[in-house]
């Protein structure tokens, strides 16, 4: 009877389903930018999927993503509940920061969407083109302020690259550095600035509201549903396109790696992530495993290039 009993204990066990994992993700800006909005829109289709019981977000804002990036290196090692998102902005910045701590010292899981740059200015502003816009900046780079996310991320070398292809010194630029999407939303609508740049889904509540106006994308052609040229239709020569990813501790092993990917995997497929990038506009650029690593070394020295070309790494 004994052995029949747990036997039967034994089978139940092996029925139940897996236990769904818990994570922390912590997103290094502050509240309103890509960023968090990445990691907020994480959590909520990894909780209504049914794929995490428990998700949590946490803000570490500073320095283009390197000040979160360094606390977590140091506190998630070993970790497999703690994830971080990062992107082609901390690419930049850990260049331009000579930040110790980069993206070699966490585990890259995949990149999951991509977002062109928008330029924009506050509606009230006389500015009506963005080849109004580029006409200041060839009169006078310093008067022309550009509000947008960290030096040396990707805001900041689409304005580098617009004025290099405007024939303007790129070092000569008057950009504005800000930790968070709010910050340089409030200095934009508040006409503290010239213009604003960011990825387009930060500026569309604000357009569609009226309080903005959209001068210009970083997009290869037109984009669907969005009143405005691109930047190369213009005249200028960018093409530029912000891509976010998902990284986990250190330290972790093969099969907690595994398993953290069969979630996201999941996530990237479900029914509730792809709603939720067709309504913030991200394309789908999920790159996993290896074929990531691989591209995202790319991308780093590509973005070396870049940044040596327009004066922000020497």
């Amino acid at each position: 009877m004994t052995r029949f009993i747990l036997a039967s204990l034994m089978a139940g066990a092996l029925a139940l389903p897996a236990l769904a994992a818990d994570y922390t993700i912590l997103a290094p800006a502050a509240p309103g930018g890509g960023w968090d909005q990445t990691a907020r829109t994480m959590q909520e289709v990894l909780r209504s999927e049914g794929i995490s019981d428990s998700v949590q977000v946490q803000n570490v804002p500073g320095a283009g993503g390197t000040v979160g990036l360094a606390q977590f290196v140091a506190s998630a090692a070993g970790d497999p509940s703690q994830l971080i998102v990062g992107g082609y902005v901390m690419v930049g910045a850990i260049l331009t920061n000579g930040s110790p701590v980069g993206l070699d010292d966490v585990t890259p899981v995949a990149r999951l969407t991509g977002e062109y740059e928008a330029i924009v200015v506050p509606a009230s502003s006389p500015i009506q083109t963005v080849g109004e816009l580029v006409d200041q900046l060839k009169a006078d780079p310093g008067a022309v302020s550009w509000a947008g996310g960290s030096a040396g991320g990707t805001d900041h070398i689409a304005v580098g690259l617009l004025a290099k292809a405007a024939g303007v010194d790129p070092t000569k630029i008057n950009y504005i550095a800000f930790s968070g999407g709010g910050e340089a939303l409030a200095a934009i609508l508040g006409s503290q600035v010239t213009a604003g740049v960011s990825g387009l889904s930060e500026f569309l509540p604000q357009v569609e509201a009226g309080t903005m106006r959209l001068l210009a994308v970083t997009a290869p052609e037109r984009l669907e549903g969005v009143d405005a040229p691109t930047l190369a239709e213009a005249g200028y020569d960018v093409v530029l396109q912000n891509w976010r990813m998902i990284a986990a501790a250190p330290g972790i092993s093969d099969e907690q790696k595994a398993a953290i990917l069969a979630d996201i995997e999941k996530m990237n497929a479900s029914e509730g992530w792809q709603k939720a990038l067709a309504s913030k506009g991200w394309a789908n650029t999920w790159l996993a495993g290896d074929a990531f690593a691989e591209q995202l070394a790319k991308d780093r020295e590509a973005t070396e290039g870049i940044l040596r070309e327009i004066g922000l790494v020497k």
